[in-house]
């Protein structure tokens, strides 16, 4: 007898097994990703949403807090083939419930033709398939989800390697990974990480080198305090911005976004640089994408299905990526535009 069920958008009711108990809803998305499940499972940009591992076997290297990203677990629920006893046991300590022994080659399938789904999730002794369905009722679309960006942010400015020698970046933290604070200090960048919702004057008080807005969860045109704070500076200081911050600038310079069938969510997503003509492999993790790019110029795309992965303007010193060029996890191939980006705040 099942102990866990799975409703999905539409009605349908999927037994599985608990791994971890409870009941969540979210939106149903999946990742190729077959490593990196503790930087997943940490990544901000999960928050509200069901994540499924198309990969069958999540935690067969155990879980160590080193290779976290934030100081929690993102995903509102976990749904696998199979999980190993090292991270229920972690989920189920963080209160996130989790499900395995279902086919998640045929869920993924469904999400891949029929787009992300809302989905609520029932698991433990005494559930039955009406809880699932309840949490389905509830469940909202992301887009309705206004003030995500209270759920993934710092509250007050934190500073990080204060007495370095380089550049003082300001980072919009809308959600941000640890890894991209990681990367900016190892090249002695002083990092002044701030709330999602701050100010022209709140950044004015750091009196940047080069303002970054981070990757997050949600709709891009939710994070309007953002795009007011790109929209002052943009000519000023230098820019960045990585995933959804790349959609949030193209937002505040005339440009647009939409959202996504089912996204990009994995560590093997080709991208062309269409001045080089190279191709690199990428780390990706988001639903929405810019559908135009306003001042920018679209200088990378996506392989697969042609979609903006890197926006530029070099009057106005922006550079944006829609991958995560820090990886963890997925392949270091575009580290560089850590460099890049540095390099603006020297001209």
């Amino acid at each position: 007898m099942s102990d866990a069920y799975v409703a999905i958008e539409g009605g349908r009711v999927i037994e599985a097994r608990a791994r971890a108990p409870g009941t969540t809803r979210g939106e149903l998305v999946f990742t190729t990703a077959y490593t990196g499940y503790e930087e997943s499972l940490t990544d901000p940009s999960y928050e509200e949403q069901i994540l499924t591992f198309s990969y069958p076997l999540i935690g067969n290297y155990g879980v160590r807090e080193e290779r976290f990203e934030s100081d929690r677990v993102h995903p509102r629920g976990v749904v696998a083939r199979e999980l190993t006893d090292d991270v229920a046991e972690w989920l189920e300590s963080e209160d996130v419930p989790a499900v395995d022994h279902l086919d998640t080659r045929e869920l993924v399938t469904g999400i891949r033709d029929e787009g992300a789904m809302k989905c609520g999730i029932a698991a433990g002794p005494d559930v039955t398939e009406q809880d699932a369905l309840d949490q389905l009722d509830q469940c909202k679309h992301m887009s309705d989800h206004t003030d995500i960006g209270s759920q993934v942010s710092v509250g007050e400015t934190t500073v990080y390697n204060e007495d370095g020698d380089g550049a003082d970046v300001a980072l919009v933290d809308c959600g941000a990974k640890g890894s991209i604070v990681d990367s900016l200090v190892e090249r002695d960048a002083t990092v002044h990480v701030l709330p999602y919702n701050a100010t022209a004057d709140d950044v004015a008080a750091v009196d940047p080198d080069l303002l970054f807005i981070s990757n997050g969860p949600g709709d891009p045109q939710n994070f309007e305090q953002a795009a007011e704070v790109v929209d002052e500076y943009a000519g000023e200081t230098p820019l960045a911005g990585i995933c959804l911050g790349q959609q949030v600038i193209a937002n505040a310079l005339g440009g647009s976004t939409e959202k996504m069938e089912f996204g990009h969510r994995g560590v093997n997503q080709p991208v062309r640089d269409l001045r080089t003509d190279q191709v690199v492999m990428t780390t990706q993790n988001h639903g929405y994408t810019v559908a135009e790019p306003g001042d920018l110029e679209v200088t990378q795309i996506n392989v697969n299905d042609d979609t903006p992965e890197g926006l530029e303007n070099d009057d106005l010193d922006i550079i944006t990526r829609q991958y995560h060029p820090e990886a963890h996890p997925g392949p270091h191939d575009s580290l560089g535009f850590f460099d890049d980006v540095l390099a603006m705040t020297e001209n």
